[in-house]
């Protein structure tokens, strides 16, 4: 599982590879791990901690080559919300143990997920809720640096809700500093400014790197040892050791919603950044074991001093674009950010809180996808509607709950959908073609003809209860055989077959025979289990597969046969004989 590269493939010219790519996101991934510290409320180095750690144990043991693990913003944004209301304190003990243990939450869950492999499970999650999510996410992450770039204090609790806070923090939290306003701003500009020089001249530069030591440079410059702004502070020169999280007890059930919901978004952002990088690479994954990567990650790190992380889509993106051959660049990004953190921490006293806000202004800004919103917004009211309730579950009720209620809802709207039957009346036309009947098409009272479709399932009994009723009524108007053609009914249960089975034995009562066609296998072998024999006799059964021609046609011409000589005024085969190769099926 941790073998990183094949032998006889891996040479000197591939470790170059992975050398430089690794070297290049190490880069990136320092600037993002102490922004997501600051988006989770805990001290700079604790994200640093978990872009080593957490980004070594996932190259270990995932599938992907170029997937890179560690702190991403979504996720440090639930953490912060998930432990905000169990310390006062942004920087407390208290938090820091209880992120750790949620990192743990985080691992058991993933991994137990992958050892029951119900890693396909995340697919049921649509992207109208990931779309809203992310959106929502990138709002509340702006929202909550703005008294960082503006130097201000933060007021409130963690008890009191996010946009209450807020809006103290805001009105109560002093007069803008005008000093770290500009460092920020300056630091989004110069930021824009390399991201605009790499897309144009083709060069792939460390932009928010770049522009956080430039704006510590300034600091010291300008400021010296005393700016009139907060700074990030002194940062420890040393490796994260092994430490168990000293928790207490009832913090693991008041964290294990938020832990389940930071697994599936974890799963979720991982698998779908590998699958997007694989269909580049062509590279085959295997999700289950990519699933059980994020847990043993996330496990590890919990007992490492770090914060639960999932694969970035940014560090992800840049290790490919940087010519990557194995998951050996993820050891050597790891490495990297290691080496940073023992060399350079002392410096970090000189990098601006404004200048890491502005750096998540512009990550916000790059997390929601804008084109694919927008898509979304305008594909379908369904879509639109869920992702636009995600988004105000995400900002106004709870970011850690808010994929579970979008989820939910999209299960909710969903049902009604997949709940309604289509019946579709066919005819035999005058050329004896069986198609759909028309308006000005005759109607056939001697034999009803009907082809239903969907999902045959309780939400839809009504629907086929309303069905039924009206072919009845049909019966006892006249009719002599009915033909029912469910080719493309899906997903029989017990309440839709209790009510077919009573229609049969009512139609058995009148005297009028009922034959199915288009009867698939798994629908034959539902009807087998409950002995439909009893109800309908073997020849009224037609079966798609053992049907030499179309078994719609087969049942047609058997009704003519039990209709013999009592046709309708407007039968086609009136003074005809039967000749099966003038059948067609539209």
């Amino acid at each position: 599982m941790i073998r990183l590269a094949a032998s006889k493939d891996y040479d000197f010219s591939a470790w170059k590879r992975d050398l430089a790519a690794g070297l290049t996101v190490a880069a990136v991934a320092v600037p993002q791990g102490m922004a997501y510290a600051l988006i989770a409320g805990i001290p700079p180095e604790y994200g640093l901690y978990t872009a080593i750690v957490m980004t070594a144990l996932g190259s270990l043991f995932g599938s992907s080559s170029h997937l890179i693990n560690g702190p991403t913003n979504a996720i440090s944004l639930v953490a912060f919300s998930a432990v905000a209301h169990l310390s006062g304190q942004p920087n407390d003990a208290q938090r820091l143990e209880a992120i750790f243990l949620l990192a743990v939450l985080v691992g058991v869950i993933q991994i137990a997920i992958a050892l029951l492999k119900l890693g396909d499970l995340t697919r049921y999650i649509s992207e109208s809720v990931i779309l809203g999510f992310m959106a929502g996410a990138g709002i509340l992450i702006a929202l909550g640096q703005v008294h960082n770039f503006l130097g201000l204090q933060q007021q409130g609790s963690g008890h009191q809700h996010f946009l209450y806070r807020f809006w103290l923090t805001v009105t109560q939290g002093g007069e803008p500093n005008f000093h770290a306003a500009a460092i920020g701003a300056g630091t989004i500009v110069l930021v824009r400014v390399l991201q605009i020089v790499n897309k144009r001249c083709g060069m792939n530069l460390p932009a928010m790197l770049l522009a956080l030591l430039a704006s510590s440079f300034v600091v010291w410059l300008v400021y010296g040892e005393h700016p009139p702004f907060a700074v990030v502070g002194a940062v420890p020169s040393r490796l994260p050791g092994l430490h168990v999280p000293d928790i207490e007890m009832h913090w693991v059930w008041e964290l294990s919603s938020s832990a389940l919901a930071i697994a599936f978004l974890g799963l979720l952002e991982a698998l779908a950044v590998a699958k997007s990088i694989s269909a580049q690479t062509r590279q085959p994954l295997d999700y289950n074991r990519q699933c059980l990567a994020e847990g043993l990650a996330n496990l590890g790190s919990g007992f490492f001093q770090c914060m639960p992380g999932s694969g970035s889509l940014t560090r992800s993106s840049i290790n490919y674009q940087a010519g990557a051959v194995t998951r050996l660049s993820g050891i050597i990004s790891a490495a990297g950010v290691a080496c940073v953190l023992v060399v350079f921490a002392p410096l970090a006293r000189f990098v601006p809180n404004a200048s890491l806000a502005a750096i998540l202004f512009v990550t916000a800004w790059q997390l929601i996808d804008w084109e694919r919103l927008r898509f979304c917004l305008q594909a379908t009211r369904f879509d639109a509607g869920i992702a636009l309730i995600t988004l105000a579950a995400t900002i106004g009720i709870s970011v850690e709950f808010s994929i579970l209620i979008g989820t939910f809802l999209s299960f909710l709207f969903y049902v009604p959908r997949a709940a309604r039957l289509r019946a579709t009346e066919l005819t035999v036309s005058a050329e004896r073609v069986v198609r759909e009947r028309q308006e000005n098409d005759p109607r056939c009272n001697k034999m009803v003809l009907m082809s239903i479709e969907g999902e045959m399932f309780f939400g839809a009994s009504p629907d086929l209860q309303d069905l039924l009723a009206d072919i009845e009524r049909r019966v006892k108007e006249g009719a002599r055989v009915v033909v029912l053609r469910i080719k493309y009914v899906r997903n029989v249960d017990m309440v839709c077959l209790e009510i077919l089975q009573r229609f049969l034995q009512d139609m058995k009562r009148e005297g009028v025979p009922v034959l199915l066609c288009g009867v698939r296998e798994d629908f034959a072998r539902v009807l087998r289990n409950v002995r439909f024999h009893r109800w309908l006799p073997a020849d009224h059964l037609f079966r798609e597969a053992a049907a030499p021609y179309s078994s719609t046609l087969e049942a047609v011409r058997f009704a003519y046969e039990l209709l013999g000589d009592d046709l309708c005024s407007t039968c086609p085969k009136r003074g005809q004989e039967l000749d099966p190769s003038w059948y067609y099926m539209i």
